[in-house]
């Protein structure tokens, strides 16, 4: 317990000699920490009235700068004990423990206790709290100083988010861009600081500690709802696969088994490391199931009933596998190693996230939603057992849960469906094709190709005009080069490549290449889009030159869209 004053404080200490009294306080621009002694020492007897006294004539003398700090004794031999990296002596008159040094022994002593990413993540909060805390005594952190620090790190990263919009991001030590934290990333790093002031309560005889101020949720900040993430329709998980079937068959993407990855994401569920830990040993393609045998939980070492539309694309993926031994991986890299969930998420889902866009978008079909990650096709895998028909039981069981509320709270969503919509949904679970595959329809110039005309277009009318002069210029550019399809008459009666332009448009702003001018209607270029106009390899294109080759300098995947379009 402590004694609150306004310029120092009583501090009482219990072990096993009773109870101890030390002052805190500051003086000449320093923290101090003087030891007064056991209760009942002393004449007249210390006690809390006592130690009031002392702190007021202390803080008396220190503002008359009378107060000069005692000599230092030799301190006695104690026993000692390992806290958090650092010897703590018992019972001797040692200062308070400052949270840096603490903290850091804490996150260094557990190192191998817990696994590598997880002391990863501790080192990340440190890099946060240190900087704030790392001068602080552990009883100097109360709930004051936690809410200050939460509104230190708001603030923070508001000007950090301020620098970014301006195009001059601040950086660190390492010349590393300072990006701004989310409010769920603010409450991670008040999360390791509870852990850490735990440690110190559970030694409280040696720190002095006794509760722990981080907890609760007065400490943390309210987090946005995020909308759920997960593919909605069948046309959608069709779409998806048919756009990884695609990119399997093309000779420049290296990987080659990209539906069967997400085949199994899909209809399987598994974590991210399951499927990269996945041996042939644990998929029975005979009896029609898949064991997960190395999970984070006793629950998650499941079997799970493989339902035709993966049991299809798998059998047709062992029949290609080069190593199909039962202690060889599933899905390995190129290299032969395991793919994490970095792997699956930029190498695999990336790509066939963007051609999945493009196949829906030739249908008349929306698009994917943002936000998609291999762990989202978790989510979408929970929604199809729901929408199919499957008790909550059997969901949790192949999601590798114990409490159904928990899996149809978190994992399952309301997919877009009526009568029609589930046996669809069922057609395509039991294996057949749900999205027309048809020949795809005349091809529209895409939208990121007239993200530098635009910018063109205002550089070329001096920085600044109106939209409709931009669009103009913009169709004087495209004239010759827009298709059938490009110019077909919409019901409002303008042509596609308008309201598509107008799209475009808007990406542009939200990239911070242009924003509005003064005048009423007005726009500019920005510093940020003229520097991106600079850099762009993408020459002006005339009618003239339709059938001339993109510039060397262009872009693997824009040499590739230029051609097609000419073609």
């Amino acid at each position: 317990m402590a004694r609150r004053q306004k310029e120092g404080e009583v501090i009482v200490r219990e072990n096993r000699k009773g109870r101890k009294f030390a002052l805190r306080f500051r003086a000449y621009g320093e923290r101090r920490y003087l030891t007064l002694g056991y209760e009942g020492e002393g004449t007249p007897p210390l006690d809390d009235e006592r130690a009031g006294e002392i702190l007021d004539n202390t803080l008396a003398d220190v503002r008359r700068n009378l107060w000069t700090p005692p000599p230092k004794t030799k301190k006695k031999s104690a026993a000692t004990t390992l806290v958090g990296g650092l010897q703590i002596s018992e019972g001797d008159d040692d200062e308070p423990i400052l949270f840096g040094p603490f903290a850091k022994g804490v996150v260094a002593d557990r190192k191998g206790r817990v696994s590598e990413s997880q002391h990863d993540y501790r080192e990340w909060g440190l890099r946060h709290l240190i900087p704030f805390f790392g001068e602080d005594y552990l009883l100097d952190i109360d709930n004051v100083l936690v809410d200050a620090y939460v509104a230190h790190k708001v603030k923070e990263s508001e000007r950090f988010a301020a620098a970014v919009d301006r195009g001059r991001p601040l950086r660190d030590g390492r010349g590393q861009v300072r990006k701004p934290l989310a409010p769920a990333s603010i409450n991670k790093t008040v999360d390791i600081l509870q852990w850490i002031l735990g440690i110190a309560v559970e030694y409280k005889k040696q720190t002095g500690v006794t509760e722990n101020e981080a907890a609760g949720k007065a400490r943390r900040l309210v987090e946005p709802e995020k909308r759920p993430v997960h593919l909605d329709t069948a046309e959608q998980i069709d779409g998806l696969l048919v756009a990884c079937a695609e990119l399997d068959r093309e000779p420049r993407y290296h990987c080659s088994e990209r539906e069967a990855m997400v085949a199994t994401l899909l209809f399987a569920g598994p974590r991210a490391h399951e499927l990269g830990n996945l041996l042939w040993r644990d998929v029975d393609l005979l009896n029609e199931r898949i064991f997960i045998g190395r999970s984070k939980t006793a629950a998650g070492l499941r079997e799970i009933p493989m339902l035709p539309a993966l049991r299809k694309r798998l059998v047709a993926h062992k029949a290609r596998a080069y190593r199909t031994g039962p202690d060889d991986l599933v899905f390995p890299t190129g290299t032969g190693g395991r793919r994490d969930k970095d792997n699956l998420r930029n190498r695999v889902i990336a790509a066939a996230l963007r051609r999945a866009d493009q196949v829906l978008l030739e249908r008349d079909h929306l698009p994917l939603p943002l936000g998609v990650t291999p762990h989202k096709l978790r989510h979408t895998f929970a929604s199809i057992l729901v929408a199919i028909g499957k008790d909550p039981k059997t969901v949790m069981e192949a999601l590798g849960h114990t409490d159904p509320k928990f899996t149809l709270k978190v994992y399952t969503h309301m997919m877009a469906r009526g009568d029609d919509e589930r046996r669809r949904l069922k057609a395509l679970v039991a294996g057949e094709r749900v999205l027309t595959v048809e020949a795809p329809l005349p091809e529209v110039v895409a939208l990121d190709d007239y993200e530098v005309p635009i910018l063109r277009g205002l550089a070329e009318l001096g920085g600044r005009a109106q939209k409709r002069e931009v669009v103009r210029a913009i169709g004087e550019e495209f004239d010759g080069r827009h298709g059938t399809r490009d110019l077909e008459k919409l019901p409002s009666g303008q042509p596609r490549w308008k309201p598509r332009v107008g799209k475009a448009w808007i990406g542009v702003t939200q990239k911070g290449w242009i924003e509005a001018g003064g005048g009423r209607g007005e726009w500019k270029l920005t510093k940020i889009g003229r520097a991106k106009l600079a850099r762009s390899p993408v020459a002006k294109i005339t009618t003239p030159r339709l059938a001339e080759a993109p510039p060397a300098a262009a872009e693997p995947q824009q040499i590739e869209r230029k051609l097609r379009l000419v073609a």
